[in-house]
């Protein structure tokens, strides 16, 4: 036989559901309120009543002492039941309701009681206040039981006393009367009580919509994970409320953003200042993956509203895959331009070859030279102008790349440029940015050609780059430098609008300034002023030693872009070279 399960223990205690809890608490609440507020009513009322009694029984003695004949009938006679006082006290008692109506004389002896064997005889209690002349009220124990008493003193018409009158109303009457109320005041508490856990309900179903049916302990688990998962994530985020002040900012969106845990409470603005990232993240700017720049950090921005009229932002580092697809682009674009090469390099060697077999060997010597020329004196020109490696390998290389796509790439008159950057890679990306778009602007234009200068004025350098391309418009000369600005279509690797972006951003830095203009007879010019991009004359350059591949050398294989590696070791000492001689002379 299986065994049997162990019976489940019945556990006692609150619901685990909020709605629930917060029913049941807030009926308690009511039902508390509403006995506390019975039972404060009630205690002044029972005293209320128990004063109106006895001022009722006072107001009833004082009448019953007004009457001249009382004190001359409690002088003239003696106490007996069929004597005038009784008849009068049994008449009054029966007439207000009272429960007796005593006349007592000087001595306590009583004239008038309902009882009529008590007539004769000693009064219960103290007399002696009200002979003395004092009103008194109080609640005490008779020989009638417990009733609430006034006592007054009786005079003749000389105003002299000669007894006191003493009226008791029964206290059972008095309690009768607040136990009539109960049931009254109950119901109005029940009412009370009743509304409030409507409202109560009420509430709970709200607090129940809003907290989705969760218990406490979810709902606190759920803080708890929310946590650990927003400090832990590599995403940053950022919430918003309704007045588009910061709620929340995890330790990824304050890396990314560049601030801190004061901008919580601020708005995007005051936080962030002006610019396409607190455009993006207060959503001014709509749309899906939108691309920002923030410092030097390349972001993916998107925003979702919340139903409180909010909204959440969620940040992505996208700085080291947009340089991977840079990259990539660029090696696609080597890739290309190897094909060509080789295809143009296979059709020379066929030349060649033809020439050797038809034992034309001046003409062959004639055909490599001018080969080899065409590329040396474009490598020659380059770094007899820029004596910078860095800045001369990139402009070979595009060079190259703009031979390739049938763009002629040339160098202006007025291009000098001196060994002295500060920060020669900054002005390479510059460079390689602006040829790269001149290049895209141009290809498969007639007559395509890109113009570079680069030139230095005292510590400050100049570049100038301008092509024959349709130019910029005037109305979108400022927004080709906006984060994720761009009329050419997406890379496979995905946005566009970031370098023009980066070249402003990196000549800002160093307190220049980037603009375009349209350059003489058509097209677009790009001209960027680094104020102190160069060391003083005589100090050495602060440019780390980097291996370049720079044709134009000797062992020159005609190859723009795999040409020998002995061409590297001149051109990078031929400027070195240069500046020496110069000194010297």
């Amino acid at each position: 036989m299986s065994p049997t399960p162990p019976a489940r223990r019945l556990r006692l205690g609150l619901p685990r559901r909020v709605f629930s809890q917060v029913l049941l608490m807030q009926v308690a609440i009511a039902a508390g309120v509403a006995v506390l507020v019975t039972g404060l009513f009630l205690a002044p009322l029972s005293q209320q009543l128990d004063d109106q009694a006895m001022r009722r029984a006072l107001a009833i003695a004082q009448t019953t002492a007004a009457l001249p004949q009382l004190a001359e009938d409690l002088s003239s006679t003696r106490a007996s039941v069929d004597g005038p006082v009784q008849a009068e006290a049994e008449r009054i008692r029966k007439a207000s309701g009272a429960e007796y109506v005593v006349v007592m004389n000087m001595d306590g002896i009583r004239w008038s009681h309902p009882d009529p064997k008590q007539i004769g005889s000693v009064v219960s209690t103290d007399p002696r206040q009200a002979l003395a002349g004092q009103e008194i009220m109080q609640i005490d124990n008779g020989t009638l039981g417990r009733s609430a008493r006034g006592k007054v003193p009786l005079r003749d018409a000389a105003g002299k006393i000669v007894g006191a009158v003493s009226v008791g109303i029964e206290y059972n009457s008095v309690r009768a009367r607040l136990i009539q109320a109960i049931p009254g005041l109950l119901a109005y508490a029940g009412a009370a009580l009743a509304i409030g856990s409507l409202v109560a309900y009420l509430i709970s179903r709200r607090v129940q919509r809003q907290t989705r049916g969760l218990a406490f302990s979810d709902i606190a688990s759920l803080l708890v994970e929310r946590e650990a998962m927003l400090h832990g994530i590599r995403e940053g985020v950022v919430a918003l409320d309704r007045a588009g002040r910061v709620r929340l900012l995890n330790d990824e969106a304050q890396r990314l953003l560049g601030i801190g845990e004061e901008a919580v409470g601020r708005t995007l603005d005051e936080a962030l200042g002006e610019g396409r990232t607190t455009d993006v993240l207060a959503g001014r700017v709509t749309g899906t993956d939108l691309l920002t720049v923030r410092g030097r950090r390349v972001l993916v921005a998107n925003r979702m509203p919340t139903d409180d009229g909010g909204a959440v932002a969620t940040l992505r580092d996208r700085t080291e895959l947009e340089q991977l697809g840079r990259e990539l682009d660029s090696t696609r674009g080597l890739i290309d331009a190897l094909r060509a090469q080789d295809h143009e390099h296979a059709n020379r060697m066929h030349t060649l070859l033809g020439l050797l077999e038809l034992e034309m060997y001046d003409d062959a010597v004639e055909f490599v030279g001018e080969v080899v020329g065409d590329h040396r004196a474009t490598a020659e020109q380059v770094t007899e102008k820029i004596h910078d490696p860095l800045l001369a390998a990139v402009l070979v290389g595009k060079a190259s790349v703009a031979a390739e796509r049938g763009v002629t790439l040339s160098l202006a008159e007025r291009t000098l440029l001196p060994d002295r950057l500060i920060d020669p890679r900054g002005l390479v990306t510059m460079v390689g940015n602006l040829v790269d778009n001149a290049l895209d602007a141009v290809a498969g234009t007639p007559h395509a050609r890109v113009e570079v200068e680069l030139r230095a004025e005292g510590r400050a350098a100049v570049l100038r780059v301008c092509d024959t391309g349709p130019g910029v418009p005037v109305e979108q000369r400022e927004l080709v430098f906006a984060d994720g600005w761009s009329t050419k279509k997406p890379p496979a690797h995905g946005k566009r609008g970031i370098g023009l972006s980066l070249v402003r951003r990196l000549a800002e830095r160093q307190g220049g300034s980037a603009r375009v203009t349209e350059a003489d007879g058509g097209g677009a010019e790009f001209i960027v002023v680094l104020p102190e991009a160069l060391t003083e004359p005589g100090l050495a350059a602060q440019t780390p030693a980097h291996p370049l591949l720079v044709p134009g050398s000797r062992g020159d294989s005609g190859d723009p872009l795999t040409s020998g590696r002995t061409r590297e070791r001149d051109a990078v000492r031929e400027p070195e070279a240069a500046a020496a001689t110069e000194e010297e002379s």
